[in-house]
């Protein structure tokens, strides 16, 4: 409706403005040509040594038969010398054109109506510089007041046609993009109820199938956001079950039995580690649904090497359990940009795993090192390896690749998961090479921050 009203009122303004304009041309072809005639009957009396009625009824007879309706020849006095209207000569000629005309003026006034045009026009008389009266002309003009009223019609219909197309145009343009947008509608209804696999076919190559496109890319990582969830709350609900069945029975076996003291001590124990993997599973869930939540924060320029270093003394003893020789190779360390924590987090990961699943009297080699633009942290152990069916899988949530061993271990398959995230939220990337029975490297890359360029 409102596109409607505003092309209304454009084409009105165009049909009022192309009038006038056709107006004003009619008004000065008619005016030069009026005050010409008056000018050249002015010239012919001017010249003239007698002036009377006869002697200016014989020079302006040619100039009357040119279509003049009426013509009038006056003294100084407003008397009439000549009335081609009615030859009644000696009256006053009281008229504001001969008045102004009288004072010296060119007089030209206009008027239309009715489909006829009344066009006045007079002009001054002047004998070797003396004003000796005037020439008053009026011509009534139905042929050009009907060519007039003929234009003003045909622009009048033609603006009514264009705003009945515009109506139509409107009209039907309205119901298809409602029609289109509709459908959109009832889309976010299904989804909102769930379908999150429906997709909306828009077609076209307009605004409306840019907003159907992004809808279905909407939906779709909707349906992957909802289907990780759901799997996260399986995978969840599993591995808490576990060990929550474990701490069930032993409970039921003390309760239901008779045990000695020594026994019961081994279970209380064996429930007392099922209760702390549990809480380090967790920790892990907790630590992970943070990092996934948490907005992007200010950025340390940070050194690798000081961090690797607290991470091997926090886990010294660990290692120290199971013989692990941990070295290290920090000569080349460069600064990134990272918050420590989360620096701190990717090491401790990465080492603890290549501890736990390290061989006996093996060793784990750590070492950072620059390449290129980029800062590397590499992460070598001479554990059991990874087989390569299970290389594309060890950074989901919950993975393992022995399950038993990792239970054992008390790991929680989330560590990798956690490690991921916040290696691509700093703008890096991991990568992992394997030989089972042979080892596993983890290789992570971040942008080296150069200070002296800089500055």
């Amino acid at each position: 409706m409102t596109y409607v009203v505003i092309t209304f009122l454009v084409l009105l303004f165009l049909n009022i403005y192309s009038s006038k304009i056709s107006q004003e041309l009619f008004y000065k072809s008619k005016q030069t040509s009026m005050i010409e005639h008056c000018l050249l009957a002015a010239s012919e009396i001017a010249e003239l040594d007698i002036v009377n009625s006869s002697t200016v009824a014989d020079a302006v007879s040619q100039i009357d038969s040119l279509g003049i309706t009426r013509m009038v020849i006056t003294d100084q006095s407003c008397v009439s010398i000549y009335d081609s209207a009615n030859q009644s000569y000696g009256s006053y000629i009281i008229f504001p054109e001969v008045i102004q005309a009288l004072d010296g003026n060119k007089v030209f006034s206009w008027n239309y109506h009715n489909g006829a045009m009344q066009s006045r026009a007079a002009t001054p008389i002047y004998s070797y510089g003396t004003l000796i009266g005037c020439v008053y002309m009026m011509e009534y003009d139905t042929e050009q007041g009907t060519l007039i009223q003929s234009l003003q019609k045909n622009t009048l219909w033609i603006t009514l046609v264009l705003e009945l197309a515009v109506i139509l145009f409107s009209f039907g343009f309205a119901q298809a993009f409602t029609r289109r947008l509709r459908r959109i509608m009832l889309s976010m209804r299904i989804i909102r109820e769930g379908e999150y696999s429906h997709k909306v076919i828009m077609g076209g190559n307009d605004e409306l199938t840019v907003l159907g496109d992004e809808f279905n890319d909407l939906a779709e990582k909707l349906q992957t956001s909802e289907q990780k969830r759901s799997n996260f709350v399986s995978d969840a609900s599993h591995e808490l079950k576990t060990p929550l069945a474990s701490i069930k029975l032993l409970s039921d076996s003390i309760l239901q039995n008779d045990m000695d003291i020594d026994t019961v001590r081994e279970f209380v124990g064996d429930i007392g580690n099922e209760a702390d993997r549990l809480n380090r599973m967790s920790q892990k869930l907790l630590s992970l649904s943070r990092i996934e939540t948490q907005a992007d924060s200010d950025c340390e320029i940070v050194y690798i090497g000081p961090t690797v270093e607290k991470v091997v003394r926090m886990l010294s003893a660990m290692a120290a359990n199971n013989n692990i020789r941990i070295i290290t190779d920090l000569t080349d360390d460069c600064p990134i940009l990272i918050l420590e924590d989360d620096l701190y987090q990717i090491i401790f990961n990465l080492v603890e795993n290549g501890i736990k699943y390290n061989m006996k009297d093996g060793s784990l080699t750590i070492s950072v090192h620059r390449q290129d633009d980029n800062a590397v942290l590499q992460i070598t152990d001479t554990g059991v390896g990874i087989p390569e069916d299970s290389l594309g899988h060890i950074f989901e949530r919950f993975y393992r690749v022995d399950k038993a061993r990792s239970r054992k271990s008390g790991g929680s398959g989330l560590g990798l998961a956690i490690v991921r995230i916040i290696v691509e939220r700093n703008r890096g990337q991991i990568q992992v090479a394997s030989t089972v029975g042979q080892g596993t490297t983890f290789t992570v890359t971040f942008p080296a921050f150069d200070m002296e360029d800089e500055v």
